[in-house]
């Protein structure tokens, strides 16, 4: 879609915005207009399409955002071109934090010596 292309406002007809601008008028538009947006409704495909409520089940039928139902139905294509990914395996370890551990033990915690008194 062209962002510089014009879009008839649905809440004013005398508004032209630019399609890039277009999803930031509507919210703009609408709470200034809020008796004409209680009789519209919002496409569930396309948020930009702003429809009567009247209306919303024809354009849902034939809305050219319309995502098949196919996609989303797993039990007719169970693999929906997902691949199976099994994860990254490293390296095996070269340290042993535990047996570093055991080899020389830290001196237990005391509040306000330095480590040198401790020795």
């Amino acid at each position: 879609m062209d962002p510089e292309r014009l879009v008839q406002c649905p809440y004013d007809k005398n508004h032209q915005i630019r399609s890039s601008r277009f999803p930031y008028h509507l919210v703009k538009c609408k709470k200034n207009n809020q008796k004409i947006a209680k009789g519209l409704a919002t496409c569930p495909y396309n948020a930009r399409h702003r429809i009567p409520k009247q209306q919303l089940s024809f354009h849902i039928e034939n809305c050219e955002n319309r995502v098949p139902l196919e996609v989303f139905n797993v039990a007719t294509n169970p693999n929906m071109g997902i691949k199976e990914v099994a994860a990254a395996q490293g390296p095996a370890p070269q340290e042993d934090w535990e047996a570093d551990a055991d080899e020389s033990p830290a001196p237990p915690f005391l509040f306000g010596a330095s480590y040198s008194e401790q020795k």
